[in-house]
């Protein structure tokens, strides 16, 4: 277990490493004692720092949502982190979003679902319950980054899930449509497990996916968070948003590079890295 003057050293490095854009080496290997635990109470110093700057929580992102990734992980659950207001970006129908790559170390495209809650959630839940206190689905881009490297400089081994979590859980931006109401999905009568997406990268199809992807059903992934946050004194709240977790692997992106993720009846969502 990390003491508390570590963890404020490594949520310091992390803010000055999203400042700079200057990777940091993975904090498992600085501390090899490190557990998820600490993990996620790094990543919350690092989110307190940016509260304290005025950025506020906007809702939670839900990872590591598939079986093959747990298993590269050597976890077995998913992970979670916290949605800041910064990190909204909003995609008008029919316009492409311009995102400033010098925002991100090393970006990488995500596709998912998210869930706009009307109601609070918190505690065990069902995902009977789930779908009650949602006020609609969303079609939803992740933008993951990697503050902590992603491979080791020297030795070039992946990062372990305690960098992972410690990182936010790798989140860096989220894209959620506007402007058309196709965005705006009825989660009790819409078949969420079978709405897929399309993305392309520069014209040519990168990643297929479906939903169901998500443990089956994306909503099973917000009554695991609703459970999982109260440990940490927190709940799921009325107009807060919730990333599902992905549905395809992440791809990454460069400046020029054009995407476009296309949801079919749920709507497009266009955006190009600058």
């Amino acid at each position: 277990m990390l003491d508390d003057n570590t963890i404020a050293q490594l949520a310091a490095k992390l803010d000055e490493s999203a400042r700079t854009r200057q990777p940091v080496e993975h904090f498992s290997k600085q501390n090899p004692g490190m557990t998820i635990d600490d993990g996620y109470k790094v990543g919350r110093a690092w989110v307190a720092l940016q509260r304290e700057r005025g950025d506020p929580v906007i809702g939670h992102k839900i990872g590591l949502t598939s079986r093959a990734m747990q298993m590269s992980s050597q976890i077995d659950e998913p992970d979670f982190g916290t949605l800041l207001g910064s990190m909204k970006l909003v995609a008008k129908a029919d316009e492409e979003l311009e995102i400033p790559v010098n925002r991100f170390l090393s970006p990488r495209v995500e596709v998912e679902l998210a869930f706009i809650l009307r109601e609070a959630l918190s505690g065990p839940v069902t995902v009977e319950q789930v779908i009650a206190a949602t006020e609609y689905v969303t079609p939803a881009i992740e933008i993951i980054d990697a503050r902590i490297e992603q491979f080791d400089r020297n030795t070039k081994a992946p990062r372990k899930v305690f960098d992972t979590i410690s990182d936010n859980a790798a989140n860096a931006a989220i894209v959620i449509g506007e402007g058309d109401q196709r965005f705006r999905a009825d989660p009790k009568t819409t078949d969420l497990p079978w709405c897929g997406a399309v993305l392309k990268l520069n014209g040519v199809v990168e990643e297929t996916g479906l939903a169901a992807g998500v443990q089956g059903h994306p909503a099973v992934g917000i009554a695991w968070l609703s459970e999982k946050l109260g440990p940490w004194g927190e709940t799921l709240q009325p107009g807060q948003i919730v990333l599902a977790g992905s549905f395809t692997r992440p791809v990454p992106a460069k400046a020029g590079d054009r995407f476009e993720a296309d949801y079919g009846p749920l709507g497009v969502l266009r955006f190009r890295f600058v």
